[in-house]
């Protein structure tokens, strides 16, 4: 394939993106102003988009057009208000003098967004991660695995094993006894640093995974660049 074959929009495209994974990869050898250039983009081009996405699929569609075609005074009609005026107190952050009133906004955001953390990781973190643990102790299963019967009591054993030990790692109860620092218990502590090993490995594991996938950004973008050289030449 040769430049003759390629539309402008592609040609223009390709060029684009070469430039800006340049332009990032020179931060390599110190921060300079293509690299701040393309930063700058990224994010304006970033927040551009969450801004659009966020007024047409949000702000217009829930909160301006329900207002604009107000028929008759029903309950969709007046739950529509509760939000309009949430949006217009937040709006009061902007300025100094009236910032107290959106406070409690701001308070009451702060507060669905802690609740949905806790709950997310308590629902889908916690709850699935004990089920799982007690599942590894499905005796009929074993049973159907006869052959492997030791191999899977280990296995689950050492599971079990590594997450009770990490959760305990976690516990911060301390006593103090004359005049001495704080100090756990010290079976707790003994516990403690048997999940300290396991959640080392669990770092580990999870910087191997995020260098591997930087990794094969990293060859995917060097392959881009020559494929599309060798297309135009």
């Amino acid at each position: 394939m040769s430049i003759a074959n390629l539309t402008p929009i592609d040609l223009v495209g390709a060029l684009v993106g070469i430039f800006f994974t340049l332009s990032i990869f020179s931060y390599a050898l110190g921060d300079n102003a293509l690299f701040r250039l393309a930063i700058h983009i990224f994010i304006g081009v970033a927040s551009g988009y969450i801004v659009v996405v966020t007024w047409f699929n949000v702000i217009w569609p829930k909160l301006i057009l329900p207002v604009l075609e107000w028929e008759n005074t029903t309950n969709d009609n007046l739950i529509v208000l509760v939000p309009l005026l949430l949006s217009l107190l937040l709006l009061t952050k902007l300025v100094p003098r009236l910032t107290t009133l959106g406070s409690p906004v701001m308070a009451f955001l702060v507060g669905i967004g802690v609740a949905t953390a806790i709950g997310g990781a308590v629902i889908g973190t916690l709850f699935p991660q004990v089920i799982a643990s007690i599942n590894l102790f499905d005796f009929p299963t074993w049973d159907q695995n006869a052959g492997l019967f030791w191999i899977l009591v280990i296995e689950s054993s050492f599971i079990l094993l590594g997450t009770l030990t990490a959760l305990i790692y976690f516990h911060f109860g301390a006593h103090s006894h004359n005049d001495e620092p704080p100090q756990r218990t010290g079976w707790i502590e003994l516990i403690a640093r048997i999940g300290k090993f396991f959640i080392a490995i669990t770092f580990g594991a999870l910087f191997a995974g995020v260098l591997m996938a930087a990794l094969t950004a990293f060859v995917e973008r060097w392959n881009f660049i020559l494929t599309t050289f060798l297309s135009v030449f």
